[in-house]
């Protein structure tokens, strides 16, 4: 297994690790994960040298730090440099930081969290921490020995990133990065921030939550199929995402056995600066041909905003640019009912034509309105 040096720490760990958000389940329930299959994959990557593996306090509706717990407890725990997260979202003062920390040692059946994050920080989250005294008890919890090193997963814009980056003697962060998503949230930009700094930098969504591997169209397979490599598009990606010397760890949230053994294969090879020039320019052109299958060329300016029916316009274009560029329809009209309670009814558009006004960019905003209304409805 491939080893990277873990920031300005004197110690490695593998370049792969065991991401524990999209487990197996039982009948379909977030709940009911599949223990067996959960402890065979678990326990082969650990055989086969994987030893970052990464939970969270809400993961499998709050079942899987229980689950990975009862797994590794034993010989099998001191293996592994054990990851999860606060639920920063409960956290109102102080004394909730020990509270949360303590009920997560417990469900993990340890005495000390090796990788411990502030989970899914915005500019709102962060300063909601400060407030709470955040440093104290990382302060406190590293001092005490619960936790050994703090970090933070982050979504939000690279200046916020910053902010916090430079906010804390940080050991690592950890941030959403994929060929597709270079200037999203922290970006490549952030990437090499936090590396500069000397931060750890574990990689989320390498695989866009699987939209890089599923209903591939046909033009981007006919790009990877010429440049004369057998890769599954799994491959391609995580090949991408290694391929930066400034990455430590990328997680992947394996299902399957089979998907494992696949990616410790992938990352085997898949070194720093290992893809040629001519594998990079192949990427370029899987991103264009991606984007061609954009609907609206919104750019997310916000001069559309505020609108009058309160609907989140920006928002919505990108979620159903999202659905078109990965063929997600489906799963855009299944989950249509929480983007209209999060982002706004479009078919509550009045058409008063605000919106267009302000457009710099002249989008039919209140046509594309109707066609997302459409899209959202069940056939």
């Amino acid at each position: 297994m491939q080893r990277r040096k873990f920031g300005f720490h004197d110690f490695d760990v593998s370049a792969l690790g065991f991401g524990c958000m999209r487990l197996p389940v039982i009948d379909n329930q977030p709940d009911q994960i599949d223990e067996e299959k959960v402890a065979e994959m678990l326990y082969y990557v650990v055989d086969n040298g994987v030893d970052y593996i990464d939970t969270a306090y809400s993961y499998h509706r709050e079942q899987s730090e229980v689950v990975v717990g009862r797994i590794l407890k034993g010989s099998y725990r001191d293996k592994v440099n054990l990851a999860t997260k606060c639920p920063t979202w409960l956290i109102e003062q102080r004394e909730d930081f020990d509270k949360y920390l303590d009920i997560q040692l417990s469900r993990l059946q340890t005495d000390h969290i090796d990788m411990y994050l502030l989970h899914s920080l915005n500019k709102d989250v962060w300063e909601n921490l400060l407030k709470a005294d955040v440093f104290s008890f990382l302060a406190s919890a590293k001092q005490d020995g619960r936790i050994r090193y703090a970090g933070f997963s982050f979504h939000d814009d690279v200046n916020t990133f910053k902010t916090i980056v430079d906010a804390y003697d940080w050991d690592f962060c950890q941030i959403q990065y994929n060929y597709m998503d270079e200037n999203f949230q922290a970006g490549t930009e952030g990437l090499k921030y936090a590396a500069a700094k000397n931060l750890a930098v574990v990689i989320m969504e390498p695989l866009r939550g699987g939209r890089l591997v599923r209903n591939i169209p046909a033009e981007v397979q006919e790009i990877m199929d010429r440049s004369g490599k057998i890769r599954t598009p799994a491959d391609w990606a995580l090949r991408w995402v290694w391929n930066h010397p400034e990455v430590t760890v990328v997680l992947s949230g394996m299902g399957k056995l089979s998907e494992v053994k696949q990616n410790i294969e992938t990352a085997r090879t898949a070194l720093p600066n290992s893809l040629t020039q001519e594998e990079l320019a192949l990427f370029e052109e899987v991103k264009a041909a991606y984007r061609k299958r954009f609907r609206i060329e919104c750019t997310g300016c916000e001069y559309c905003l505020p609108c009058p029916q309160e609907i989140v316009i920006p928002e919505l274009f990108t979620r159903y640019n999202d659905a078109s560029m990965y063929g997600t329809l489906d799963s855009f009209r299944n989950m249509y009912g929480w983007i209209v309670e999060n982002w706004g009814d479009p078919a509550s558009c009045i058409e008063c034509g605000q919106c267009e006004d302000a457009c710099p960019q002249s989008l039919t905003i209140r046509e594309y309105m109707k066609e997302i209304s459409a899209a959202g409805k069940k056939e």
